[in-house]
């Protein structure tokens, strides 16, 4: 897709994108995501962070309540709009842009986040490199994408009408270790479907947890940037 045909699609997504969250399954799917990114960037008062690819704000709200000062980059103008306003008590600031070249200078953030959305880039490892580039030193990088490995994958990647995930990018944990060259963790999580009985899908998930399994929807990664 071409640039002004993904922003269209990024604006026309913004009520149903957030409104999804807020039934059942997709509170749940939420509450999984925030759980891993919340433990991975341990956000904190003293923390500046970027995150890159914010939308709506949905995680980038768990920063601010934190106490950190957050930069929300997004290629849409619609998805800033709604963060700015839902987040317009907290220091969050809001930049659009595209993840590929940061308009940031090198070293200064101290934590770099960027959630779903490398779905939407090919050229990952340009991101990911700029994620670096404008993390300082010791500083800690954390991507979260959606897991080629899982059964989402499958059902998210068929062709048919028009959607936002049409034509991402799928990639396992293993293709977002690759991406850095420090060594980096990764783990996954949502390990029920989207269709699952919310009582069910919370149990698969305390199961898929346990097992460690690598096949969860949502793939994380964190590394620390070399001092």
């Amino acid at each position: 897709m071409g640039k002004t045909k993904d922003k269209q699609l990024f604006d026309d997504s913004v009520e149903f994108y957030n409104e999804w969250f807020t039934t059942p399954i997709g509170k749940l799917v939420l509450e999984t995501e925030q759980e891993l990114i919340n433990r991975f960037v341990d956000p904190s008062p003293e923390d500046r962070i970027l995150d890159a690819g914010c939308g709506t704000g949905i995680f980038t709200v768990d920063f601010l309540k934190a106490g950190a000062k957050v930069t929300g980059l997004d290629i849409s103008r619609g998805m800033l709009l709604y963060a700015v306003t839902t987040l317009n008590t907290l220091p969050f600031r809001a930049v659009q842009g595209n993840m590929l070249k940061l308009p940031f200078p090198d070293s200064v953030f101290d934590k770099t986040v960027s959630i779903t959305a490398l779905e939407f880039i090919e050229d990952a490892r340009t991101a990911v490199n700029e994620l670096f580039r404008v993390t300082r030193p010791g500083g800690i990088v954390v991507v979260a994408t959606l897991n080629s490995l899982s059964a989402w994958a499958v059902r998210r990647s068929q062709k048919g009408e028009e959607h936002l995930l049409e034509n991402a990018f799928y990639r396992s944990p293993a293709d977002l270790l690759s991406l850095a060259g420090p060594e980096g963790e990764a783990e996954t999580v949502v390990h029920f479907m989207n269709d699952d009985d919310p009582e069910k899908a919370a149990k698969i998930e305390r199961e898929g947890k346990s097992r460690k399994l690598n096949t969860g929807a949502f793939a994380a990664v964190r590394w620390q940037k070399p001092s």
